[in-house]
This record gives C-alpha cells, structure tokens and sequence, in this order.
C-alpha cells in the first residue's frame, strides 16, 4: 500500500497540472459581444454590422465572437483575430493610422477648403468697386453741357 501511495500522488499531480494549465472559461455579457460584433462588417449582407445582420454567418461569427472571449481573450485581440481573417475590409471604421488617415482626414480638409472659397467669393462680391464716373470729376464743359440739356428739358 505504501509503494502505491506515491505513484497515485504522482498521478494526482499530473492530472491537477493539465486542468491547472487550462483557462478557465469566463463567463461573457451579451453587452460585449454586441459592442465588439458592431465594429465588425458582415460578410454576406456587407451594409450591415455583424450585430444587426440576420443571415447565418454573422450569427455564426457572433458565436466565434463569444467562444473566443469565454476563453480570456481581450475584445481588441478578437478584432484583430477577424481583420487577419478578413482584411481591413471586415472593419466597419476603418482604424485611424497609415493611410486610413485619409478617410478621416479628408471630409474635414473639404470643409475647410470650401469655406475658404466661399470666403473669398462673398468678399469679392460684397467690396464695393469706384465706378468711373466718380473718379474723374465733372470738367467745365460737361457742366455746361448738363445745364443745357436741363434746360431744353424744362
């Protein structure tokens, strides 16, 4: 009995280390699962996220989603588990880094660029030009010439 007794301690131990070196799987919100499956894009509708889409696969790719977060990993590695998977394109916002800044940037330069146009054209528009006749004043002659067809006129 006692020569079995560490044989059996043995096999205690290398039992308790397997379960030991498993995660232990965590319980996950739907909150979560929502929030991180609205940044993704389904593959088959593509308008929708995979949290609004009906179709099989975005319900298949929310189980992923849920598996993949019971067994402890962070929401930001799942994403990046679908951007290697899928590319970019399964990003519903493109992320905001390279050349993605464009996407970003762009709307807000436009703006700009057109107030500045419109700037420029509404003070155009509104700055009052001299107009030629009050430039040059009135010789003798064009006085005298006035005051006749005044009074041809009366």
């Amino acid at each position: 009995m006692v020569r079995g007794l560490p044989g059996v301690a043995v096999l205690l131990l290398l039992a308790s280390a397997t379960a030991l070196a498993q995660q232990p799987a965590t319980h996950v919100g739907e909150q979560t699962v929502h929030e991180i499956a609205a940044q993704l894009r389904c593959v088959v509708c593509q308008n929708l996220s995979v949290a609004d889409s009906p179709s099989e696969m975005a319900s298949q790719m929310r189980a992923v989603i849920r598996e993949r977060l019971a067994t402890g990993e962070r929401p930001d590695q799942v994403v990046q588990y679908f951007v290697d998977k899928y590319g970019e394109w399964i990003l519903l916002a493109p992320r905001r880094q390279g050349f993605n800044l464009l996407v970003w940037l762009m709307p807000g330069i436009a703006v700009a660029v057109g107030l500045a146009i419109v700037g420029i054209l509404v003070t155009r528009w509104t700055r009052r030009r001299p107009s030629a006749a009050a430039a040059a004043p009135p010789t003798d002659a064009m006085r005298e010439r006035i005051r006749r067809e005044m009074e041809r006129d009366a």
